[in-house]
Parts: structure tokens; sequence; C-alpha cells
């Protein structure tokens, strides 16, 4: 009977790679679950981890530790002090620093990697742009840690026994960066939450986190370009109020709204707007199993859960006039929900949870507990 422990890098809010995480724990009801820091409140909590008490490093004991990324220096060590072994299985969820927990020789690591550090290799340039230390002696010190951490990130991935990426277009990523091969299991997204709406109403959609790299800044501004066509945003962060001088009449800005209100206003809405360069991209997928379709920037792993022409499509460059142009192609097309809500149905959770255990029971050739 095989011992499961989960990893993942830190719990601090409930975006993709959460929703990811709790299918884990769906699966593997009997896991531990480790961690650098846990804020989750105890919704998040009984969500994510269906309760479960999560296991933290040192870093949690730190003076004001919910500043998590101070301490990104220690996040190498603080994975490396996580004993993990008494588990025969290790599952970590990783897009920065999980992968890093150390193992021996009879422990079986599988690594679900959402992406490879993003910020210490390919996108490290705009990283630093958008967080505003890309000049003097603050970049000049951000470049200094992100050699150190990208040295460690490649050491850290021998540990890893088998990777499961959750586009092709990670995979290549890990190719890349680690030059290993990977498996594709795309996230398994809950499209029977969502119901297929067929009636749309004249406005577009678009919710997120507010934060530099979801681009939402990017898609108010090319609809203040557009005073005839109606945005509504859902979402809340520290981007909100450079976003708020932005928004124009025709653009509503509704804040954080609970789940119940988001899909209302996703399923009525006549195309969800995604800009941003995503690893996969769990929402587009919602908004389709909505009978939504979506208008994508044409790069990441929207090219592999939008269908250009018949689910949605894509425009070639993060700018408003790229943006602007999609929009106006858009509207010179008609769109069948029912093919919208088929092609979502492609990312099940039930097809996420049978691949992934399929790897599991290879790999170890014994039962789980």
């Amino acid at each position: 009977m095989s011992k499961v422990a989960i990893v993942h890098d830190w719990f601090v809010d409930s975006g993709g790679a959460e929703k990811v995480v709790a299918k884990l724990v769906e699966m593997f009801p009997s896991s531990d679950i480790f961690s650098a820091v846990d804020y989750l409140d105890d919704t998040q909590r009984s969500t994510i981890v269906n309760g479960k008490f999560i296991n933290t490093s040192f870093i949690q004991k730190l003076p004001r530790s919910k500043k998590y990324k101070k301490y990104f220096p220690l996040m190498p060590l603080a994975m490396e002090s996580l004993d993990l072994s008494r588990y025969d299985v290790i599952i970590s969820s990783s897009s920065s620093v999980a992968k890093g927990v150390i193992t021996g020789p009879d422990q079986v690591h599988i690594c679900y990697c959402h992406s490879p550090m993003r910020y210490a290799w390919d996108l490290q340039h705009q990283y630093l742009k958008d967080s505003n230390i890309h000049k003097g002696i603050k970049g000049t010190f951000a470049r200094v840690l992100l050699y150190f951490m990208r040295n460690w990130d490649v050491r850290s991935s021998f540990g890893v026994d088998i990777y499961i990426a959750n586009s092709m277009f990670i995979s290549k990523r890990i190719k890349k960066t680690y030059r290993r091969d990977s498996v594709v299991i795309h996230p398994g997204v809950d499209v029977t939450s969502f119901e297929c709406q067929s009636q749309k109403n004249d406005y577009y959609f678009t919710c997120s986190r507010m934060v530099p790299y979801k681009k939402i800044q990017l898609i108010v501004k090319s609809f203040s370009m557009m005073p005839d066509k109606s945005l509504i945003v859902i979402g809340d962060g520290p981007e909100m109020d450079r976003i708020k001088c932005h928004a124009t009449p025709n653009v509503t800005l509704m804040g954080y709204q609970p789940f119940d209100i988001l899909k209302s206003k996703m399923a009525g809405a006549k195309a969800f707007v995604f800009a941003a360069e995503e690893d996969f991209g769990i929402v587009p997928v919602e908004a389709q199993a909505c009978g939504t379709p979506v208008i994508a920037y044409g790069k990441g792993g929207a090219l592999e859960t939008v269908i250009e022409n018949e689910t949605g499509l894509f425009f070639g460059e993060q700018t408003e006039e790229s943006l602007i142009d999609a929009i106006k192609r858009f509207e010179g097309l008609s769109w069948d929900p029912i093919k919208c809500r088929k092609n979502a149905l492609r990312f099940s959770p039930e097809i996420f949870q049978e691949k992934f255990l399929d790897i599991v029971l290879e790999a170890t050739g014994k039962s789980i507990d």
C-alpha cells in the first residue's frame, strides 16, 4: 500500500493550480499535504484540500510571512527542509519551487508541472519590467538572485522521476528548460458546474485576478476605444486602481463577485475575452462550457483549448489594435453555443483523473493508500 504526499508551492489563493490540487486530494484522500506557507481561509481550505491540515515550512513562522514573496531567496531551502522520507509517492504541483523537495531512490516523485519557474526563465524580462525592478541596483540584485534560482531549478529537476505537463506548450518549456520529456494531461475543468446558455446578451466579459500578466488593463483600454461596445469585468487585485483609470462608461468593473454571479455573467456574454499568455487557462474552458465563445491571445494554452473560427478566435499581439481587430472579426461571424460546450467537455475532471491515476499505478505497481 503506497503512502502519498502532495506538495504545492504555496497556499495563498484559489486559482487554477489550486483547482488541480483539489482534484489530486480527491483522488488520494489519505494523502498528506505539504507547502511553503498556508494562508487559506476556512472556505478555501474546505474546497481545495477538503479541510485537511497543511504541513508548512519554516517560512510560515517567520515575521510577516504573509508577505511570503519577500522570502523568495529562502524558498529552495524551505522546500528541501520538508521531511517526506516516510512516503512512497510524492506528487508535486509545481509552477515554482514545489518540485524541489528532496526524495530518495526508493520513492517515486511525479511532478505535475504548471510551468517551470516562469520569472526565472523565458519570462524573466517581462517579470522584472512588470514589477518595476528592471533598472538600477534593484534590477541588478534581482538578476543575480534569479541566476542562482535558475541553477537550483535545474539541479532540483533531476529529483523528479516523471513530469506531467498541463499542456503541450508547457511540455515544450519543460524540454527546453530541463531537457526532460513529459506526458501531457490537461487539468480537469469542472464543466458540469456550468450550463450551456444559447441566449446571449450584448456585452463582452472577462474575469481574472488583477495582476500585470493577465493583461486586464489591455482589455479595458481596448474597450475604452470602442464606446459602442460593452464590457463587464469581474475580479480584484493589486492592479485594480490602475485599471480603473482607463475604464470608460461602457466598461463595468464589478470587483470580486461570488461564483453564481460570475457564472451568470459568463453565460450571458456574447464572448469571453482572454488576453494573457497562460500555461493552460482554465477559465476559457469554463466559458466554452457556458456556450460562450472565446476571443484569446493566440499563444500558450489557449491554442489547445479554443478551436479557431468554431469555438472562438485568436489575436496575434498583446496590443489594443490587435484585440480590436479580433473583436471586429468576431462580430462578422456566427457562433454555435453547442459546439463550444462540446469542446469544453474534452477537459472534464474524470478524464484528468483517469489519465493521472494510470501514470501513478504504472510508476509504482502498487495500490495507493
